[in-house]
């Protein structure tokens, strides 16, 4: 019997990269996120370690594009939760936090998306100006 494959070599690799690319996030104890290369079923992010129960949430992806975009937004929620801390900006969701921070601020953020493209060799990923 033939296993079947869920993800193409193609994609698997370009979600190794990808997974490489983001390696800061996994680093950062209180993110709580692993990425791990599932084989022939795409990659698993885990995330929300809660001990001893373990991960709370997993999502699978067999796209690099989709598992790009999943871990940016972590990375820039990550960032903005970190400015707003200690400030009245925190009470606000992330979208609001980033259109009150300074022009300057709002495209050092942007740029660190263009960065991790790069770094994966993913170039279809949309930038925003």
């Amino acid at each position: 019997m033939e296993k079947k494959m869920y993800i193409t070599e193609e994609e698997r690799e370009k979600c190794r990269r990808v997974a490489d690319a983001y390696a800061e996030i996994y680093e950062d104890e209180e993110q709580n996120i692993v990425v791990l290369d599932a084989g022939r079923y795409g990659y698993i992010k885990l995330q929300y370690y809660n001990p001893p129960y373990g991960f709370s949430d997993m999502l699978v992806f067999t796209d690099s594009r989709e598992l790009f975009e999943d871990l940016w937004e972590d990375w820039l929620n990550t960032q903005l939760f970190e400015l707003a801390k200690g400030t009245k900006l925190i009470e606000l969701d992330y979208e609001d936090i980033f259109a009150r921070l300074p022009q300057h601020k709002q495209k050092e953020l942007m740029s660190k998306k263009r960065y991790f493209a790069e770094k994966t060799g993913i170039t279809d990923v949309f930038f925003e100006s």
